[in-house]
């Protein structure tokens, strides 16, 4: 092959991989654009608090469901046929939910929104394991990293600007509606672009399996996803009744001719542990936005532009700090991703003093430098620790190896998202929106369950590096397998 034909398809993968990217950035968005908007569309559609829960929650708890199945459909059919279904269906869902005459509507358009993105979401990863290797494959999981940080975090900001330039009546529905031109074009890019699935022996589902893995990810997500709604304790009865399916769910792997799960991947410390540190990592740092924009607009009165914009710092941040942690994960490996735990514990503490020492509606310039530290930290955990997980994974499961480990980061997210809002919650009590202590007090508090979940992501990330220490591990990034041919073309 010349290096012509070297240089074009190398262009060529990376034209694929921004069209990923900008599908996954509009299925991350979603996850956390609507916070600032549900005061809208609560005024909008006259919905209850149940119902705007489910607005949030839902889109979470069917986005989980499907990503397992869905990156083994990928893996076994087409990636590139999935990954157009779930971006059609994503683009269609966002226009259903813009139109919405009323709140059901609204909360049916975002489930089938979550459906979709758990659909599009592992192909992304896939096909970065079977288009790149080596130092670019971390360069481009370090674009990916980015997308993550970056959209995480301005969600609330774009947001909030799409809300102020359409008006509280009409902006929550360009929330949605920003989506469906975004969509339209990549659809026939993204069939340009990405590759053709190679001819081959296509595997089977194992539909049992499929059906004990959702029933165990719903029944254990439910009582946290709705867990201001479902008063009492018996919710949480739920929990190990997931704990018997998901066992019941590996017992069935572990005997299935074509299992949905190489389970074998566990062995490998790098895919166990960097699970571990994503699934504590998420329940973490996505419950920073939920519950600072709270404050922000409900205790200081900040307008949801404001809001989002306070959030601006973590967000680029994170962006820099996944570009370089992409560029740098070959090199240091795991030590990187315990750094980034560990700016990101520090910038909590600097949020959490800053919010002590001055309460008032100066905060968010208060917050800004620790946010800011925070953000290259989590730039340097999240975008690493996915290079290093999928390291040892062979590119003909990588669908399937990314959607178990982003079905932890939905779990992770939905245990955080409730734990932390619990504390915040209970400590507002039955403030009005306007009394700025009490939530500049409930922020505190639900700041401190988030160092918790970090400093938990952190000791399993030092434990690795002790292990380490003793020769029982390589603490960086294995070398690559040589490419399948179908990849290097």
């Amino acid at each position: 092959m010349t290096d012509h034909a070297d240089g074009t398809a190398g262009t060529r993968r990376w034209r694929a991989l921004a069209v990923c990217l900008v599908a996954a950035f509009m299925t991350l968005l979603d996850v956390s654009i609507v916070n600032v908007a549900l005061p809208s569309i609560r005024e909008g559609l006259h919905a209850s608090e149940a119902s705007l829960q489910w607005i949030l929650s839902g889109y979470a708890l069917t986005f989980g469901l499907v990503l397992v199945p869905a990156g083994r459909l990928g893996d076994a059919r087409s990636r590139r046929a999935v990954f157009l279904a779930g971006l059609a269906l994503f683009t269609l869902a966002s226009a259903v939910a813009g139109v919405a005459p009323g709140i059901g509507w609204l909360i049916g358009a975002r489930l089938v929104q979550g459906v979709a993105g758990g659909v599009l979401t592992p192909q992304v990863a896939g096909f970065i394991q079977q288009l790149f290797q080596g130092p670019d494959r971390g360069r481009a999981f370090g674009a990916l990293g980015t997308v993550i940080g970056v959209a995480t975090a301005a969600g609330p900001l774009i947001g909030g600007a799409l809300i102020a330039l359409a008006g509280p009546d009409e902006g929550w529905r360009w929330v949605f509606y920003v989506n469906v031109p975004v969509g339209l074009a990549a659809l026939p890019i993204a069939h340009r672009l990405l590759p053709a699935p190679e001819r081959g022996e296509r595997r089977g589902q194992d539909v049992p399996g499929v059906v004990l893995l959702g029933a165990a990810v719903l029944v254990l997500m439910l009582p946290f996803v709705q867990e201001r709604q479902w008063h009492g304790a018996l919710k949480w009865l739920l929990v190990p009744a997931a704990l018997l399916l998901l066992a019941a769910f590996v017992r069935r792997e572990r005997r299935a001719a074509a299992p949905m799960v190489d389970l074998a991947l566990f062995r490998h410390r790098s895919y166990a542990l960097g699970s571990a540190i994503a699934l504590l990592y998420f329940a973490g740092f996505t419950g920073i936005f939920f519950i600072f924009t709270l404050y922000l607009q409900n205790g200081l009165g900040y307008s949801a532009f404001g809001a989002g914009l306070a959030i601006t710092p973590f967000a680029l941040g994170s962006g820099s700090g996944a570009a370089a942690g992409g560029r740098l994960v070959a090199h240091y490996g795991r030590p990187l991703v315990a750094t980034g735990l560990a700016m990101v514990a520090a910038g909590l503490v600097g949020a959490w003093l800053a919010v002590e020492l001055h309460p008032g509606g100066g905060v968010a310039w208060l917050t800004a430098a620790p946010l800011l530290v925070a953000g290259v930290g989590s730039g340097f955990v999240i975008s690493p620790n996915q290079t290093i997980t999928l390291s040892e994974v062979p590119s003909a499961e990588g669908g399937s190896a990314a959607g178990v480990l982003q079905t932890g980061q939905r779990v992770g997210t939905a245990v955080g998202i409730a734990g932390v809002g619990a504390v915040f919650f209970a400590a507002v009590g039955s403030a009005r929106p306007g009394a700025a202590e009490a939530w500049a007090d409930g922020f505190r508090r639900g700041l401190v369950v988030i160092l918790v979940f970090v400093l938990c992501a952190l000791a399993a990330a030092l434990a690795d590096l002790g292990l380490n220490r003793r020769g029982r591990l390589r603490d960086r990034v294995p070398p690559p397998t040589p490419a399948p041919p179908a990849a290097r073309r």
